[in-house]
C-alpha cells in the first residue's frame, strides 16, 4: 500500500460524520428567481450517481440515514422532488442518461452481462460532447455499457476509466483502468473507496482544463456493502453502511472542490439510476427498481451551481434524466448532438424554477425493455400495458411477458402519487389525448418497439384484472364463487 493511500485512508476513518456537516434544514418552498451571473469560465461538471439509491434514501428526501454531506449538497442548492430516471433498471438508465434518448434507440438492453455491448456505435455520449468541446472527461465507478472492444468508456468519449465493467452481483468483477484489468476479481467492500481516492487524485489534476467527471458509485446495489471504516456504523444494516459511506465519499469530493478554488465554477449534480431493489426506501411512492409504476424510476436528484442554481430551492415541476445532456450541453456551450434528443432544455426549471417545456414521456418495460407500458404528461400518467411475474420482488420472474390491459389506468400524479386511484372513468378525455399522444410518437421508435406494440395488441390480459395488478391470464366464465361488476367485464 502506497504513502498517499494510507494517508488517504485515515482521514477516511477521521471524516465519517462531522458535526460541522450536520444537516442543513432546506426551504420547503422555491422562492425568488436565482440571481444568475454569466460564469467567468464555462463549469465544470461532477455528476455522480448511485446504483439502485431510493427516493426515500436521503436525509434531505425524509430518510433517518444520516446523510450530512448530501443534506448539505440539497441546502447549497437544488432538490428536486418529481425527477425520474430513463428506465427502471441499470444499463438502459445509464443509456438514456449520457445520450438523452431513449435506451430502446440504442437498442440497450435493461440490464447488460458480461461479455456483452453496449450502446449502438453512432450514438453519442455527454462524453462525447464534452470532448468535443475541449473538456477533459473521466469516468470512475460502476460502467455497465459494455465491456467488449468498442464499448468501454474510453470507446465513448472518455479520456480515462477506473472502475469496474457491471454490477456488483456478477462475477468474476475486474477492476480496470482503461481497458486493462488491474485485478481479477477485485475486493468489493472497497470499491467505495477506491472510487473516493482516484476522484480525489484527477480533481487534484485538472489544472485549468474545464472537466466533465462521471462517478458512478456501484452501490447501495444488492448486496450491499461498506469498506471496513463503515461496516455496522449505520442502524440501517448493509445498506445504511453504504449509502453513510457514499454521503462521506460526497463530502470528501466537495472539499476538495473548495479546497481547489473549482467548486463555485462546477455544476455537482448527485442521482441515482433508478429505485430501490429488495431494500431501501422508494419514498412512499407505489413500485421498485424494474417497475413502472413511480417506485422504478423516480430517484433523488441535487443539483448545485453557486450564482446559478438557487440555493435552498425544493422544486415541484418534473425534471428527467433525459434533461441533462442538452441542458448540460446549454450551460457548457457544447455542440448540437446529431441524432435528435428525447430529453429538453430545462435551463428554466434549474435556474429559476420554470417549468420544462412540456413533453410526453414514456415508460418502457424492463421484460422485454421494447414494450411501452406508460405514458405520463405533466402529471397524467396512463398505464396501457403491464407485465406479469413478481413487480415488486421482481428477480427472475416466472414468465418475460407482457400484456396489454384491457382497461387502460389513468393516474393523478398531482393528487394520487402513490398510483393508488385509477381515475379514467372520471377524465375519458385525458385517456384519449394521452392514447393520442402514444399513437404519435410510436413509429419514431426502432423496428422493434414497433414491432413489440403490434405484437401486444394481440396479447391482451383476463378483463378480471383489477386495476394496477399483474395480468390476469384467465379465460372462459369466472369461477362459480366469484362476482364482479359487469362493467369491469366490457
Amino acid at each position: 500500500m502506497s504513502n498517499d493511500r494510507r494517508t488517504f485512508l485515515k482521514t477516511m476513518a477521521a471524516g465519517i460524520v462531522s458535526p460541522a456537516m450536520a444537516a442543513v434544514a432546506v426551504s420547503p418552498t422555491l422562492g425568488a428567481a436565482a440571481q444568475a451571473t454569466k460564469p467567468k469560465a464555462r463549469p465544470n461538471v461532477l455528476l455522480m450517481i448511485c446504483d439502485d439509491l431510493g427516493y426515500g434514501d436521503l436525509g434531505c428526501y425524509g430518510s433517518k440515514i444520516p446523510t450530512p454531506n448530501l443534506d448539505r449538497l440539497a441546502a447549497d442548492g437544488m432538490r428536486c422532488m418529481r425527477h425520474n430516471s430513463g428506465h427502471p433498471i441499470c444499463s438502459a438508465s445509464r443509456a438514456s442518461l449520457l445520450t438523452g434518448r431513449y435506451a430502446t434507440r440504442s437498442h440497450t438492453k435493461g440490464a447488460l452481462f458480461p461479455k456483452q455491448a453496449g450502446m449502438d456505435r453512432e450514438e453519442q455520449t455527454m462524453a462525447d460532447l464534452f470532448r468535443a468541446g475541449g473538456y477533459k472527461t473521466h469516468c470512475i465507478g460502476k460502467w455497465h455499457l459494455g465491456d467488449i472492444a468498442g464499448h468501454w468508456p474510453t470507446d465513448r468519449g472518455f479520456d480515462s476509466f477506473y472502475g469496474v465493467p457491471y454490477s456488483d452481483d456478477m462475477q468474476p468483477l475486474p477492476l480496470v483502468r482503461g481497458t486493462t484489468s488491474l485485478e481479477a476479481d477485485t475486493d468489493r467492500d472497497e470499491l467505495t473507496p477506491r472510487y473516493t481516492e482516484e476522484a480525489v487524485k484527477l480533481l487534484n489534476q485538472t489544472g485549468k482544463s474545464p472537466f466533465f467527471l462521471y462517478l458512478a458509485y456501484s452501490y447501495p446495489h444488492d448486496p450491499a456493502r461498506g469498506s471496513k471504516a463503515f461496516r455496522g456504523k449505520s442502524n440501517f444494516g448493509d445498506v445504511g453502511d453504504s449509502i453513510e459511506e457514499i454521503d462521506w465519499s460526497v463530502g470528501q469530493l466537495m472539499n476538495t472542490l473548495k479546497t481547489n478554488g473549482q467548486l463555485d465554477n462546477t455544476v455537482v449534480i448527485f442521482t441515482s439510476d433508478h429505485g430501490p431493489w429488495f431494500q431501501g426506501n422508494p419514498g412512499l411512492v407505489r413500485g421498485r427498481k424494474a417497475s413502472t409504476f413511480e417506485g422504478g424510476s423516480r430517484v433523488p436528484f441535487l443539483m448545485r451551481w453557486k450564482g446559478h442554481v438557487p440555493s435552498g430551492a425544493v422544486s415541484q415541476e418534473w425534471s428527467n434524466h433525459l434533461n441533462l445532456l442538452p441542458t448540460l450541453s446549454a450551460w457548457c456551450g457544447l455542440q448540437k448532438p446529431k441524432l435528435p434528443l428525447d430529453g429538453v432544455d430545462s435551463s428554466a426549471l434549474f435556474l429559476h424554477g420554470a417549468p420544462a417545456p412540456e413533453k410526453p414521456v414514456i415508460y418502457f418495460s424492463t421484460v422485454g425493455n421494447a414494450n411501452i407500458h406508460c405514458i405520463r404528461v405533466g402529471s397524467w400518467k396512463l398505464r396501457v400495458a403491464q407485465s406479469d411475474g413478481q413487480i415488486y420482488i421482481n428477480d427472475r420472474p416466472g414468465s418475460t411477458t407482457n400484456y396489454l390491459l384491457p382497461h387502460p389506468e389513468l393516474y393523478n400524479l398531482d393528487l394520487d402519487p402513490t398510483e393508488a386511484y385509477d381515475v379514467a372513468k372520471k377524465h375519458p378525455d385525458v385517456v384519449a389525448r394521452l392514447q393520442g399522444e402514444l399513437k404519435s410518437l410510436i413509429p419514431t421508435f426502432p423496428d422493434d418497439v414497433i414491432k413489440a406494440w403490434q405484437e401486444m395488441q394481440g396479447r391482451v390480459c383476463s378483463v378480471t384484472t383489477p386495476p394496477g395488478a399483474v395480468p390476469r391470464i384467465v379465460k372462459g366464465p369466472l369461477p362459480s364463487w366469484a362476482w364482479e361488476p359487469e362493467n369491469r367485464r366490457d
